[in-house]
């Protein structure tokens, strides 16, 4: 007769470290206490085939509060959003048409943001106020303000 005894420690043991790891330090789950992110952290971007490559799967940031301008009625919200130098602006449109959130220097742009679909793009290095339109539809603006 072939004992299990070996094999149910193995999985006791696998399944002991796999709780360990997916339990939170109290601080938020998968996120350590000093702040760090955790390994087993990380941000998606959903995207439509029809969508441009500019919108891609990019690190989540440390400590930095969400970025987020969102695509709605045709307008942005909010109008104007405040950034630091280089930070990751995600783009949510809400809206039943495609959209662009493109500066109007072409220093960035989500590319064609599918309806239901999220972008993200870099915020320029350049302090001051940059302004941007919806290329599909140019009376939608916004302003990002890099300070």
């Amino acid at each position: 007769m072939t004992s299990h005894r070996p094999l149910r420690a193995t999985s006791a043991l696998l399944l002991s470290a796999a709780l360990a790891a997916c339990s939170g330090s109290g601080s938020g789950a998968g996120t350590p206490s000093n702040g760090a992110t955790s390994p087993l952290q990380s941000s998606t971007v959903a995207a439509s085939p029809a969508q441009s490559s500019a919108a891609e799967t990019s690190p989540a940031q440390s400590g930095a509060a969400a970025l987020q301008v969102t695509i709605k009625g045709f307008a942005f919200a909010p109008a104007t959003l405040k950034v630091g130098p280089g930070q990751t602006v995600t783009v949510t449109n809400q809206d039943s048409t495609a959209h662009t959130l493109t500066a109007a220097d072409k220093s960035f742009d989500t590319g064609t943001i599918a309806p239901g679909a999220i972008a993200t793009f870099t915020a320029p290095r350049q302090t001051g106020d940059h302004s941007y339109i919806c290329t599909i539809h140019p009376f939608m603006h916004g302003t990002i303000a890099v300070g």
